[in-house]
């Protein structure tokens, strides 16, 4: 197998799920013949090795990836179920730091996931030195993180359509504009992610609705679906009209930059194919 052109038809951005959340992951039995490990046995073993790793940063390997059952079927044509794990970008990361070093295709992975992991760790303190998508990566990790706890908090609170909850912070904050309203007024493909094509003032605007909205749910207690679209309504409409208070630009008004944070991660993997195969 030449490594680089199966790593140009099937990149480890190919393979990456984006859950209910919003949260990207990465299935192992979709990541063993990428790093071409061939039987589970053996990449079990860099998986346990990786979580050893973490074990002794102190985290704990829930935090970080998930065991699921995977449907097969066998060559007598019977239904068996294998066990697979839903991986986190950094689990992904410490897999690859402990995979066969020979081969080529593992160089490639530790640079892309070291790469896109430093984007996910920028500090407070460096982010004034950042370009704007670098800027636009940090806030969007940020914002999934945040939309996580803000959707536990809501379903707690008894919202069940998740889809009417966030249009209703969204119609606050966009002056009565839906999720599909934005995503049509910014030529986006269909089920394209809107928050991945917002520059990082935008980004930022819908970071503060979702923590506050979290905060005010939880602070003030809001039971049932109705309060607590009201409540994330009226957060948006609060920092909208904080932005107009400010003189600011309001959020529909702001530019939707020429490419998405996917396609901006997509490029630079392709860089690095391009780079690899300079110095075979």
């Amino acid at each position: 197998m030449n490594t680089l052109i199966e790593y140009e038809e099937k990149t480890f951005e190919d393979i990456k799920h984006i859950d209910s959340d919003g949260l990207e992951f990465w299935y192992a039995r979709e990541l063993m013949p990428i790093l071409e490990y061939s039987k589970w046995q053996r990449f079990s073993s860099v998986i346990d090795k990786a979580i050893l790793s973490l074990e002794t940063e102190g985290s704990k390997r829930e935090d970080w990836l998930t065991e699921v059952g995977k449907p097969i079927i066998t060559g007598k044509g019977k239904e068996e179920v294998i066990i697979d794990y839903k991986l986190s970008r950094y689990i992904c990361y410490l897999i690859v730091q402990n995979a066969d070093p020979r081969k080529k295709v593992i160089a490639l992975g530790q640079k892309y996931f070291a790469i896109q992991t430093r984007k996910q760790e920028i500090t407070e303190q460096e982010y004034g030195l950042l370009t704007e998508d670098e800027k636009r990566f940090y806030i969007r990790k940020q914002t999934k993180s945040k939309n996580k706890g803000l959707y536990k908090v809501a379903k707690n609170a008894g919202v069940k359509n998740l889809d009417k909850f966030t249009n209703a912070g969204y119609k606050g904050l966009y002056n009565g504009e839906t999720a599909n309203d934005i995503a049509k007024r910014k030529n986006l493909r269909y089920r394209e992610e809107i928050l991945d094509n917002m520059g990082s003032d935008e980004l930022i605007a819908n970071l503060f609705r979702i923590s506050q909205t979290e905060q005010k749910i939880v602070k003030e207690e809001i039971k049932g679906e109705k309060n607590a679209s009201d409540a994330h309504y009226k957060v948006g409409k609060i920092v909208r009209n904080a932005i107009e208070q400010t003189g600011g630009t309001m959020p529909e008004k702001l530019p939707t930059p020429k490419k998405s944070l996917k396609e901006l991660e997509k490029d630079e993997v392709r860089k690095l194919v391009s780079s690899n195969k300079k110095n075979v």
